[in-house]
C-alpha cells in the first residue's frame, strides 16, 4: 500500500533480525552510544509511526535502533494461538534483541506499552541497560480517573474513522493530527494477523508490583505531558517517588505522546540525559 512507504533514508535505515522466534524489524541509524526506542502498543502502533520526527536527530548523538514488537508494524504476528503476547514475552524479546545485536550497555526509551517493557528489560537484565527513560510509561496501576478516554480505544473498529479518535485522544488538545501518520496507522491495522495480536495485546497486565519497581537503581528520566489521558501526571509523579535516581521533566499542553506532540524539547532533554549533562 502507498501509505506504507516510507522515505529513502528511512528504507535504507530498513533491517530484520530474528529474536525469540519473531522476524523483528527495525531501523537503524548514526553511530555512537547504543540507544533503542521502544514504540507504544495502541491499535496501528509501530517504530516508525511513533518515533519518526525523532530518528535522525537521535542519530546525530547515537546508534538508534528503534524496533517493532511482536504483533507490531513490519515485524512477525504469530497466531495468538502459538504466541502470548503478554508482558514476559515482550519482556524477553528486548533482552533477546540486545543481546542479538550486541548493543549491551544501552539505553532505552520507551512509551506508553514500550515503557513497561523498556523499565520490564532493566528489572530483568540491568547488566544490559545504562540509563532508562520512561515517557508516557505503562508499567504502574495509576490510572485516568475519567473513563472517557479509555472507552474511544476500546470502540476501535478498524475504520479511519475510529483510528482518528484514538489518535485525538492520545495527543493533546491543541496538536492537528497529521493525515499521512493516520493513513499509515490506519493501513498498518488492515493486515488480519495484526488485528489478531491487538485482541490479545490490550488484554495483557502491563503492571509491575510497586516493590519491584523500586528495585531499579539505573538512572531513569521520567516525561510525561501535562495533557496526558492515559499515563496521567499522577503516575508520572509516583515513579519518581519510587524509583531512587530518577529525574521529572513535565511539558505543557502535550498528551500521550510527547515525541510527535514536541519533538524537539523531547529529544533535546532525552538526549541531555542519556549524554550526562542532566548529572551535573
Amino acid at each position: 500500500m502507498d501509505e506504507l512507504k516510507l522515505p529513502v533514508w528511512a528504507a535504507n535505515a530498513s533491517r530484520t533480525v530474528t529474536v525469540d522466534g519473531i522476524e523483528t524489524h527495525y531501523f537503524e541509524l548514526g553511530n555512537g552510544p547504543a540507544l533503542i526506542l521502544v514504540h507504544g502498543g495502541g491499535p496501528g502502533a509501530d517504530s516508525w509511526g511513533n518515533w519518526h520526527t525523532c530518528l535522525q536527530e537521535y542519530a546525530k548523538n547515537f546508534r538508534v535502533i528503534a524496533y517493532d514488537m511482536p504483533g507490531f508494524g513490519r515485524s512477525s504476528k504469530p497466531s495468538p494461538e502459538t504466541y502470548p503476547y503478554d508482558q514476559a514475552s515482550r519482556n524477553r524479546h528486548l533482552i533477546g534483541l540486545i543481546e542479538a545485536l550486541k548493543l549491551a550497555p544501552v539505553s532505552l526509551i520507551g512509551n506508553s506499552m514500550g515503557g513497561a517493557t523498556s523499565l520490564g528489560g532493566c528489572l530483568e537484565r540491568p547488566d544490559l541497560v545504562d540509563k532508562l527513560v520512561l515517557m508516557g510509561s505503562a508499567g504502574l496501576a495509576v490510572n485516568n480517573p475519567d473513563p472517557g478516554a479509555k472507552e474511544t480505544l476500546k470502540r476501535y473498529d478498524y475504520t479511519l474513522g475510529s483510528m482518528r479518535a484514538v489518535m485525538e485522544t492520545l495527543t493533546g488538545p491543541g496538536f492537528k493530527v497529521e493525515e499521512q501518520i493516520l493513513q499509515y496507522r490506519h493501513a498498518l491495522m488492515q493486515d488480519p494477523a495484526a488485528q489478531a495480536a491487538i485482541v490479545r495485546i490490550v488484554r495483557s497486565d502491563l503492571t509491575y508490583p510497586e516493590g519491584r519497581i523500586a528495585s531499579v537503581k539505573t538512572p531513569t528520566l521520567v516525561v510525561g505531558g501535562k495533557r496526558d489521558k492515559i499515563a496521567v501526571p499522577a503516575r508520572n509523579f509516583r515513579y519518581l517517588e519510587l524509583i531512587e535516581n530518577s529525574w521529572g521533566f513535565f511539558i505543557p499542553h502535550a498528551g500521550h505522546w510527547v515525541m510527535l506532540e514536541a519533538p524537539k524539547v523531547f529529544v533535546d532533554v532525552t538526549t541531555k540525559f542519556l549524554l550526562g549533562d542532566l548529572d551535573e
